[in-house]
């Protein structure tokens, strides 16, 4: 049995998932992100700095915006817990059901358990000080699952990777699929006016782009 107190964060370490679900409600891990994958498990500690919240605030700002003028059903979600029991777990930053799935959760849901419900249609990690980790094993993390779409927002360089999945395996994209071709492009130039700008002024730009 692994003592909860010396668990490492932010690394994968070996895990038995029986354990991994006692360390998880451990009180002194409540704010954490968890993640099992291949018997290992991760532990992210929040909160996060400014960078990272930024970033994130104006990834979902620009989804949902964008969502509404494509009048694209969408329910955007913050560290959303997933799990297929005794397999894998993961809690990404953003997660999202789009179209016919967006009303498939129904309310009072705590964790999504994905041997019910299906996986969500697009995942994003902002990547503050987890970039290697988020291009690779979450990525096969995400592959396995079904995820049809991973975003990384890389926060040092102001960029976006752009991943389409299907059968267990991605591709870069530039545009996405499951968000009626939106252009990934759009996004990095408001992270990098976000830089320079308040977020009521990227938004207005924002609104410009995605407006008919």
């Amino acid at each position: 049995m692994i003592n909860p107190t010396l668990i490492a964060t932010d690394i994968w370490i070996p895990a038995k998932w029986e354990d991994f679900l006692q360390i998880i409600e451990d009180p002194a891990y409540k704010k954490a992100k968890a993640y099992y994958y291949h018997h290992h498990m991760r532990l992210e500690m929040l909160p996060v700095g400014f960078d990272h919240s930024k970033d994130h605030s104006v990834i979902v700002f620009a989804i949902n915006l964008f969502s509404v003028y494509a009048g694209i059903p969408l329910t955007l979600l913050d560290n959303c817990s997933y799990r297929k029991a005794g397999i894998k777990e993961c809690q990404p930053d953003i997660s999202g059901y789009v179209g016919d799935k967006a009303k498939i959760i129904p309310q009072g849901t705590n964790i999504v358990n994905l041997n019910q419900y299906p996986s969500p249609d697009l995942v994003v990690e902002v990547a503050k000080t987890s970039l290697l980790d988020d291009l690779g094993t979450k990525r096969s993390l995400y592959e396995a699952l079904g995820i049809k779409e991973y975003w990384i927002v890389d926060v040092e360089n102001t960029k976006i990777i752009a991943y389409q999945m299907q059968n267990k395996g991605s591709y870069q994209i530039v545009r996405s699929n499951v968000l009626s071709s939106l252009d990934i492009g759009i996004l990095e130039d408001a992270l990098r006016q976000s830089r320079q700008s308040d977020q009521s002024a990227v938004g207005k730009w924002l609104m410009t782009q995605f407006q008919p």
